[in-house]
């Protein structure tokens, strides 16, 4: 039978892929997939299982683009801590997570053989919506301490541009890219009319200092930004799918023909436990967020110790390190195989976040330390029966 272009153009998720294959392994410990550890926060449950008792209209579609309860606490919540003034009847959409939001963004703003600029290493699921969409991803390798390029970036805009695409705080490199910077390529997606499109979804992950600064919030760039969130990594709600897409409402309205087509609505319950997020005791989010603290030095002091063997720069942000490894000429995607059946610890191949992220293996400290501390015990005998051999 004859399978779509659009679809044998694009490739499984390494991150999936690589957890198959340690299902059929078995006793594997991962550093792969960024999930944190996290149970859903027990107020959050509560709420959601009392409106399944209790509200009959938890359990059926709400409008399309979500609850108006919802879409009011969002706004509130960009315009308090992000300074992003939105209408939220017209200017944001609640969605299947923050992947659903970016599918449809790509689909609206990418034709076949539209380009989109990506700095390199960028998140995996990128490259595979673009080209879903026919459209070509564009590489512009990050510096060596994980930075946007700017330069290279101007000599990458061709008249085919029509987007770039950020994740701020980022994954997989686990930097935050600067304000000025951000600022200085929405400058150039006016002058050259595409669109920057941001992915936020750890913006509550910072390490030194501030949250970064939205785009959508300076007026200039309304038509020029559309913004992607999620409540999935920051309130242990990955399972439960809900995020959102904020833009200017010329571009919400084809955002919406995209979602409406696609998924009709977030699930409802989602959207009642987004609420419960929102509007609960915020102790949980300090808990959580100051756990992660800690496994990112315990991971950072793991990979010290291993320093004959990788190199890295030191996250700022999300959960994530880019572990350069120095004990082997092998592709990422090799050398992950490897690590995986020999050693039994999940990593993610570099490689799959596009070519800045070659001869690279992605790290998450999103686990549980003990979790953490296994993986690197086992990675530590692997390398010393190589070295020994």
């Amino acid at each position: 039978m004859r399978i779509s272009k659009r679809v044998r153009n694009i490739s499984p998720s390494a991150t999936k892929e690589m957890a198959i294959i340690a299902a059929g392994i078995g006793g594997c410990v991962s550093l792969g997939q960024g999930v944190p550890s996290f149970a859903t926060p027990p107020h959050i449950v509560e709420a959601v299982t009392r409106a399944l008792r209790e509200d009959p209209s938890s359990g059926k579609y709400s409008l399309q683009t979500g609850m108006p309860a919802l879409r009011k606490r969002i706004a509130e919540y960009l315009l308090v801590e992000k300074n992003v003034v939105v209408d939220p009847e017209s200017e944001i959409c609640v969605t299947v997570g923050g992947m659903e939001a970016l599918l449809a963004t790509v689909m609206t703003v990418v034709d076949e053989g539209d380009e989109v600029i990506l700095p390199s290493p960028t998140y995996a699921s990128y490259i595979e919506q673009i080209l879903l969409a026919g459209g070509i991803p564009r590489f512009v390798p990050l510096t060596g301490s994980w930075g946007l390029d700017l330069e290279a970036i101007g000599r990458a805009i061709t008249p085919r541009t029509r987007a770039i695409m950020l994740c701020n705080p980022g994954n997989p490199t686990g930097t935050v890219f600067p304000d000025d910077e951000v600022i200085a390529l929405c400058r150039q997606a006016i002058a050259h009319n595409f669109v920057v499109i941001t992915d936020e979804a750890y913006d509550y992950m910072v390490y030194d200092g501030a949250m970064p600064r939205n785009p959508l919030s300076i007026d200039a760039f309304r038509d020029n930004v559309i913004s992607i969130s999620s409540l999935s990594k920051k309130y242990a709600l990955t399972g439960w799918r809900v995020g959102w897409v904020a833009a200017a409402r010329r571009w919400m309205e084809q955002i919406m023909k995209v979602h409406d087509a696609t998924a009709i609505c977030s699930p409802t319950p989602s959207q009642f436990a987004a609420l419960a997020a929102f509007d609960g005791d915020q102790q949980c989010l300090a808990a959580m967020r100051a756990e992660l603290v800690e496994r990112k030095a315990l991971c950072c002091a793991r990979l010290d110790k291993l320093h004959k063997y990788f190199s890295y720069v030191p996250p700022r942000g999300a959960f994530y390190v880019m572990a350069k490894y120095h004990f082997s000429t092998a592709s990422s995607q090799e050398v992950a195989i490897r690590l995986l059946k020999e050693a039994k610890v999940i990593t993610i191949p570099g490689g799959a976040f596009g070519e800045g992220g070659e001869g690279h293996l992605r790290i998450s400290f999103g686990g549980e330390s003990a979790v953490i501390n296994e993986a690197f015990d086992r990675i530590e005998r692997w390398l010393a029966s190589k070295t020994s051999a």
